[in-house]
């Protein structure tokens, strides 16, 4: 991939150009419907990101069954009654000159009983969370509900999906083997284990074909991740050519990494020093202001993934390319200012329980 400066468009491998170097992370906000449909606000929230300048505008981790809700007000993708919101969402994120993607996830163990109404589900039983484990027809059945709900997401116009393999879900649960005990061929090995996500992505693009933009979400720390697995990973996905970019989710750009034998380069190190030449690669973390841009760019990442400071400006991207050095609004802000940022009420009670961020 061709490095650039923060407003050069970027073309991905399936043919789709971005117009910059900037994505929205995909973020919880809680405010679609309990049914999965999309809400007024979720669309106004997103649509208003890509009104501020975000190259590619991905939505919060959408969940492919009701079975893998994750929180309340969880946008879904498993319904083909979802699909006129996602049809008006799609549009509306194109319509300002944006890529829209939307995330495909199930939460697996960290789905709450009282949620769901009934046990979680996990690759093995879980004592903590009181997740039972799945049979081998029900790995199948979850595998089949990620192809689906991304033939329903080109159904509805999206650009493309991210398959979400990060942050302790349910794909995340199959590859650590902290959590997944199994004696199958779903289990054991790193092959094991990476299987399923493997099977998702050829499943996905065979269904979708190669014009249609994929990308997966990997954590390479905490919840049982090994970096040195998720190097690997990356590296055979950079092989089979069956992605368009990477998505590493750091928790901290700047950082070295957790496990000692692998603290000689930052964390951010191991992975732009991979190599990566069909696959473009992103990452998440910290990045806030203009100079973290430009460091993050100038270290050979292809596109960066913003979060916070993107809830703090819809405008974000454009602010930064217009002002190398500017930086983002300090926190605690007000309600009422987070509201003329786009979002509703639902939202600004999520992030009141993030410590610092709301007055």
């Amino acid at each position: 991939m061709k490095k650039s400066n923060n407003n050069s468009p970027i073309s991905l491998p399936c043919g789709k150009t971005s117009r910059n170097r900037f994505m929205l992370a995909p973020m919880t906000n809680t405010q679609s419907n309990e049914d999965g449909s999309l809400s007024k606000n979720e669309y106004n929230w997103l649509v208003m990101r890509a009104k501020g300048g975000f190259g590619l505008v991905s939505t919060c981790a959408s969940h492919v069954d009701p079975l893998g809700k994750g929180f309340p007000g969880q946008l879904g993708i498993f319904s083909d009654h979802q699909i006129e919101g996602h049809k008006r969402l799609a549009k509306g994120i194109q319509n300002e000159g944006s890529l829209a993607i939307i995330q495909l996830h199930h939460a697996g163990m960290r789905s709450p009983e009282k949620l769901i109404g009934q046990k979680p589900v996990c690759p093995s039983d879980n004592e903590e969370t009181g997740a039972r484990a799945l049979s081998i027809e029900e790995v199948t059945t979850l595998k089949d509900r990620f192809i689906e709900a991304a033939v329903r997401a080109k159904k509805c116009g999206y650009d493309g999906v991210q398959v979400h393999g990060a942050h302790g879900y349910i794909l995340c649960q199959f590859l650590s083997a902290a959590h997944n005990h199994r004696t199958d061929e779903y289990g054991g090995s790193l092959e094991n284990r990476a299987r399923i996500i493997k099977e998702i992505v050829t499943g996905i693009r065979k269904e979708c074909g190669p014009e249609f933009l994929l990308s997966l979400r990997l954590s390479p720390e905490r919840m049982g991740m090994k970096l040195s697995e998720i190097k690997e990973l990356c590296l055979e996905f950079e092989e089979e050519k069956s992605l368009d970019f990477l998505d590493i989710s750091l928790w901290d750009c700047f950082k070295m990494p957790e496990e000692e034998e692998h603290q000689d380069k930052t964390l951010l190190a191991h992975f732009t020093d991979l190599g990566l030449k069909h696959t473009a690669l992103t990452v998440a973390g910290k990045i806030s202001s203009a100079r973290d841009v430009a460091k993050i760019l100038e270290a050979g990442v292809d596109f960066v993934s913003i979060g916070k400071s993107g809830i703090l400006h819809h405008d974000f991207p454009n602010l930064v390319m217009n002002n190398a050095t500017f930086e983002p609004t300090a926190t605690p802000v007000t309600r009422a200012y987070l509201a003329k940022e786009g979002l509703g009420e639902k939202f600004l009670d999520y992030m009141s329980r993030w410590p610092g961020f709301i007055q």
